[in-house]
């Protein structure tokens, strides 16, 4: 599938841009920066990838219903794990390097994106895996969770659109070589978003 692809590709971009160019990644260290390469990393591939492999698992995944929909909530909770722990690692180096938090909107949209994304797989775990809803309950909220789902999934697109944005601007890349690989995994995630959308709406053998 197209969107697998793509998803590949943006992750090789991201690991370029940031081994490369950005000098490596870290929890810890001397260099802030490695701290906030981590939150770049953990948002655009651990969260929006993971996150946008288990929108497609029910359209992806050539297995019965049981085993797409523990691919799509395993992948879902990865993405969720990943997402929180890249939260922490922004506001850890912000906190290092005594910058103030929540002042950007990328800040806002990111934790917005992050507090939607828990609450709609929470709702969804105890909906449809355990105990479950009945029946009707679930058809009545099925097309909400979908709707949902991807309204903050494109969410979480903005967000990375705009935290690259400000990267590029903040350190001034213009069309250098680092300034085109941010551009184009900008682009790249954009058509990665439209895929998994493409991939939730038409039938299997469609997109």
């Amino acid at each position: 599938m197209f969107a697998h692809l793509l998803a590949i590709a943006v992750t090789t971009l991201v690991l370029v841009w940031l081994l490369h160019f950005r000098g490596g990644l870290a929890f810890e260290s001397a260099n802030k920066g490695k701290i906030l390469n981590m939150h770049a990393l953990l948002m655009a591939v651990g969260f929006i990838v993971f996150a946008g492999e288990a929108i497609m698992a029910y359209k992806s995944v050539p297995a019965k219903r049981k085993v797409q929909k523990a691919f799509h909530v395993t992948l879902h909770l990865i993405a969720l794990v990943a997402g929180v722990v890249g939260v922490y690692t922004a506001f850890k180096f912000k906190h290092e390097v005594e910058e103030k938090d929540m002042t950007s909107l990328h800040s806002w949209l990111g934790m917005i994106t992050i507090c939607l994304f828990g609450l709609q797989w929470l709702l969804g775990f105890f909906s449809f895996v355990f105990p479950g809803a009945e029946m009707s309950a679930r058809s009545s909220y099925r097309p909400w969770h979908v709707f949902g789902g991807l309204a903050i999934f494109f969410l979480a697109i903005s967000a990375a659109q705009t935290g690259l944005l400000e990267t590029s601007i903040f350190l001034d890349l213009g069309l250098s070589q680092e300034g085109l690989i941010v551009n184009f995994t900008g682009l790249l995630l954009f058509v990665f978003a439209v895929g998994v959308g493409l991939s939730s709406v038409l039938p299997r053998g469609h997109y």
